[in-house]
């Protein structure tokens, strides 16, 4: 866990806000009580973090016969999500997580129907563009297709194991 500075404290406390009465106002959340929401800690992910956007971290021994908003240990965020860019995915993740919160575990349909009642549509479509930026962030090389031109931003050299997933091209490994 990292924990959030002053400024980073506040971005993430106006993203609870936002985030609640948005599902305040949202007819699939109208016999919940969300109120709980408000007091689950929320933290930051490690930066170098690139497949994870965010993350519903419960104590230690609790099983799905147990669980409960007590039972939170801490709501973590990705730090890039704090950028005005990401501000829309963001309060998606955070919606993602807070139904983790109410009890939702797993990723079933129910989840999923909860998930996508979102009003935000584009913003779910986003989280593969956000792992694309986290991953071109922290690259040290780019595995390249001379076929199609693809791209595979990458911390290490592919050294010829890899073929392109559109065309089957050994990678060519480029240090940048």
């Amino acid at each position: 866990m990292v924990k959030p500075d002053k400024s980073q404290s506040i971005l993430l406390e106006n993203l609870r806000d936002l985030v609640i009465g948005i599902m305040l106002d949202m007819e699939i959340w109208q016999n919940y009580d969300l109120a709980p929401l408000q007091n689950v800690k929320l933290g930051l992910l490690r930066k170098n973090a690139t497949q994870r956007h965010g993350v519903t971290r419960w104590q230690r021994g609790i099983t799905n016969d147990n669980i409960s908003i007590d039972n939170i240990e801490i709501i973590e965020l990705h730090p890039e999500l704090l950028n005005q860019q990401w501000s829309a995915y963001a309060a998606f993740v955070l919606h993602h997580e807070f139904i983790h919160a109410l009890g939702f575990r797993n990723h079933d349909s129910l989840f999923r129907t909860l998930e996508y009642s979102w009003p935000g549509k584009d913003a779910g479509d986003l989280g593969s563009k956000f792992t694309e930026f986290l991953r071109r962030k922290s690259a040290k090389w780019m595995w390249n297709c001379v076929s199609c031109e693809l791209q595979f931003p990458r911390k290490k050299p592919s050294n010829g194991r890899y073929k392109c997933r559109k065309c089957m091209t050994t990678l060519v490994d480029v240090k940048i």
